[in-house]
């Protein structure tokens, strides 16, 4: 009897510690919405008509494990308006992912304060992406099951592929 409330109150801490949040609830408690969101599909959309460039605000441990397709990486710990490639000029449009849409949001926002007029923010990040079922690619361009969640508590989002912190 003990094992079985042992285990009972095991569950409950479990569940009260990682709450049974949606991902619209996590982005809304850490996000200010200064930045638009753009769904999955319809950055694929952007992307098959090359006409948006990706950049993945992840770090460079993350994105050797996985990214999507084209996805140019800037960062997040050491992100610099600087380090952009010059073919990127303030009217191109962007889209910012990371695994979830946190800390893309910091970045897409540094954009938009910095002049940058067409900046949108993957809802659902990376993780999102994969649970669409659309191609990740790792450091060598071979596509991948394996995908850099950051961590546990971000990696219960991603339903489909191998989540690797």
């Amino acid at each position: 009897m003990k094992k079985i409330l042992l285990i009972s109150l095991l569950i409950l801490w479990k569940v009260s510690l990682y709450g049974q949040e949606t991902l619209e609830e996590v982005l809304n408690k850490y996000n200010h919405k200064k930045v638009p969101y753009i769904a999955v599909a319809e950055l694929k959309n952007l992307q098959q008509k090359n006409k948006v460039v990706i950049l993945d605000s992840r770090e460079l441990v993350e994105f050797k494990v996985s990214h999507i397709e084209g996805a140019i990486l800037v960062g997040y710990n050491h992100f610099r308006l600087s380090s952009l490639p010059d073919s990127i000029d303030k009217k191109t449009p962007i889209v910012v992912y990371c695994t979830l849409g946190v800390r893309s949001e910091v970045i897409a926002n540094q954009l938009v304060e910095n002049g940058y007029t067409d900046v949108k923010n993957l809802y659902g990040g990376i993780s999102e992406w994969k649970n669409k079922d659309y191609i990740v690619i790792d450091s060598i361009q071979r596509m991948t099951e394996n995908i850099h969640v950051y961590s546990k508590k971000w990696g219960k989002w991603l339903t489909k592929g191998n989540p690797i912190f």
